[in-house]
């Protein structure tokens, strides 16, 4: 297990320029066009410093274009973050598939979807995936032609929210400040939703810091068996 992973470090340095784009969405059985009711950027690189406004739903060095589209979403049921290498790319160019690491999603409640900068209190997150039976959960997402499946809460009230799709990359995670994240936000208005729960929420920045275990780990390195800590606040469960 270990010598596989330095073999694969090995190989991943050489495309490390190989990042991504939470390009589409999929919801209630319809994919979306690229762009349509997400601020994607015209470049695909990531964010490094966690501290960063741009955390919430990225920016520059990746200027994001506003959207003026809402997608309407129904709670109980899956949607997928369509992601890809460029805005241009189709499914069998997701991400370099040595950019091993979590993917997660995450959901704050907004008066409005299409001004709301994203930036402070109100996030929960609703999906995650970590290091599983020897594979990583961006692996996963790529080998699924780069669609994240994310559950809606059923549970959680209606009204205009901003759905945070992320994946992070630790091939340079050995030192601070070396994971990659990758986040667009989706502009989406959940109905049919109970409005039973009311998840604690959190502020982004603030949800990670740049040493938290699963951000500040050299994967390469590590023994058969390792336990990988997702970073970010406690998953949100109806």
């Amino acid at each position: 297990m270990k010598a596989s992973f330095l073999l694969a470090g090995i190989a991943s340095v050489s495309v490390a320029s190989a990042h991504t784009i939470f390009a589409q969405l999929t919801a209630d059985g319809k994919t979306w066009p690229v762009s349509h009711a997400i601020r994607t950027p015209s470049y695909d690189g990531p964010q490094t410093d966690v501290r960063s406004n741009n955390l919430a739903c990225n920016g520059p060095p990746n200027p994001t274009t506003p959207s003026d589209k809402i997608i309407t979403v129904t709670a109980g049921t899956n949607v997928s973050a369509v992601w890809r290498h460029t805005l241009q790319s189709g499914p069998n160019d997701v991400m370099d598939p040595g950019h091993w690491g979590p993917v997660m999603a995450y959901l704050k409640k907004v008066t409005d979807a299409k001004t709301d900068k994203g930036v402070g209190d109100g996030w929960f997150k609703i999906q995650e995936g970590g290091y599983t039976n020897g594979k990583w959960a961006t692996n996963v997402v790529i080998d699924n032609k780069g669609n994240q499946v994310i559950t809606i809460p059923s549970c959680i009230a209606n009204g205009q929210y901003l759905l945070r799709a992320e994946m992070i990359a630790l091939h340079g995670a050995r030192s601070s400040g070396g994971a990659q994240l990758y986040m667009e936000c989706a502009q989406i208005e959940i109905k049919g939703g109970s409005g039973t729960a009311l998840p604690k929420t959190y502020s982004i920045p603030g949800i990670y810091k740049s040493n938290d275990p699963g951000l500040l780990i050299d994967i390469y390195n590590q023994k058969a068996g390792f336990k990988y800590m997702i970073p970010g606040p406690p998953l949100f469960n109806c």
